[in-house]
């Protein structure tokens, strides 16, 4: 059945920053069949369902990093570097994790994602068949990057890694596997090898940290004389979908290696700023034809899964770091949590609002003052990311099923997630 959506505005999320005022979108079967100004539209077939909105419809946003389920960890370790952030919080507390844990906490950040305007997100963490359900339970789209990662209690790395393939067979269009090495400092170079490997053979998505803080690659530097991005490059890891996480600290000869392998970028700057792990540098690496995303990172170091805050923060920070008001643009920042962040995670069919892509759509009202003035179609982009936040959100539809509705959940009970939540982090605090 043919679904129509007429709208004060629709912006795109391209990066030219297109807005067509006075618009309409329809869908069919989940795809999106026109999009562009009401005077133009073409007759609506009888029956079709018709949704009026006095708002903007945007597209749904792409998370390119994440690991939700650590909303169980939320403020945890508050003030702690990176290292120890995850050696003397983090770690213990997930070696006490149940496949249930994950579950809940996942079902919970894919709602809370859901309301902020995020569709699609790509989760690293572990039980990946667990993350599935909540997701699916959600209504949300996921990538989901089995963890490679020597923790207690979670195999070897072969067997991590034989769950990736093995789970990849059951990928469909809400739900993509992956494989998730979590990094060069914590993951031996031939594993990293092997999962480069495989995800080639299944054409899967390679997620991997890379060169987020200053220091974590000092050892493999003073053993092997090469940066991480160059060892990654000298045992054939880079090549096919591969994500980089972070990449806050890339000399030029790292930024010309992503740019030969085609090595796209998860860019998180919430989390970079709050562990100080650094700035990435995001102006640099659009100029190279650099594929990058947006990325909130996990709620326990963000501490949140709303991208409007991230990509505000983006080009902040990409001014101040280039001294240059024009550094990173309004148009661009909004790119890099929708069409430029589906390019970057390899998924064409998501992130803008055109023609062939899937109907992922969400309606943020603009009955408010922040949305004041509007004399140009261009003003609504620009409040968008200056003047507006996820508070805004009112409606979210995946695959054109509406699972917000006035900033409600309509697949799960929030409340009764967020009470289990409290429950299940007090027990792996020890208390």
């Amino acid at each position: 059945m043919l679904q129509r959506f007429a709208a004060r505005a629709v912006v795109v999320g391209d990066r030219a920053g297109t807005v067509v005022p006075d618009a309409v979108v329809d869908a069919e079967d989940g795809v999106l069949t026109w999009v562009g100004p009401a005077a133009d539209a073409p007759p609506a077939a009888d029956g079709a369902e018709l949704t009026r909105l006095p708002g903007v419809l945007v597209p749904g946003m792409v998370n390119t990093h994440s690991h939700a389920p650590m909303v169980l960890f939320r403020g945890q370790g508050e003030g702690l570097p990176l290292d120890r952030w995850l050696a003397e919080v983090m770690w213990p507390r997930e070696a006490r994790l149940t496949p249930d844990d994950v579950e809940v906490a996942m079902t919970a950040a894919s709602a809370e994602m859901l309301r902020h305007g995020v569709t699609t997100s790509v989760e690293m963490y572990f039980h990946p068949d667990r993350i599935a359900t909540a997701v699916r339970a959600t209504g949300a789209r996921a990538v989901i990057a089995n963890p490679l990662i020597g923790l207690p209690g979670f195999g070897s790395f072969e067997e991590q890694l034989d769950t990736a393939v093995r789970l990849s067979a059951g990928s469909d269009e809400q739900v993509e596997y992956g494989i998730g090495p979590h990094s060069a400092y914590t993951v031996p170079l031939p594993v990293l090898r092997d999962a480069a490997a495989a995800a080639r053979e299944h054409d899967l998505l390679l997620t991997v940290h890379v060169a987020e803080t200053a220091g974590e690659g000092d050892e493999l530097l003073a053993t092997h004389g090469l940066s991480v991005p160059q060892l990654l490059a000298a045992h054939d890891v880079l090549g096919g979908r591969v994500l980089g996480a972070h990449c806050v600290h890339m000399d030029d000869a790292d930024l010309a290696l992503w740019q030969e392998y085609d090595v796209a970028v998860a860019h998180c700057p919430g989390s970079n700023t709050k562990l100080a792990s650094g700035t990435a540098r995001l102006r640099d690496m659009l100029d190279a034809g650099i594929r990058v995303g947006m990325g909130t990172d996990g709620p326990a170091s963000n501490d949140n899964l709303d991208l409007f805050e991230d990509l505000r923060l983006a080009a902040q920070l990409a001014r101040l770091r280039e001294r240059d008001a024009t550094a990173l643009t309004a148009p661009e920042a909004f790119w890099l949590a929708t069409g430029g962040a589906a390019a970057a995670v390899g998924r064409p069919d998501l992130g803008q609002l055109t023609v062939g892509r899937r109907a992922d759509l969400v309606h943020v009202d603009t009955d408010d003052i922040a949305f004041v003035p509007v004399t140009e179609p261009a003003d609504l982009l620009t409040h968008l990311v200056w003047s507006v936040g996820s508070r805004h959100v009112r409606d979210t539809w995946v695959a054109g099923r509406q699972v917000v509705a006035d900033g409600v959940s309509l697949t799960v009970d929030e409340p009764a997630l967020r009470a289990d939540v409290q429950t299940r982090a007090m027990r792996l605090a020890g208390r």
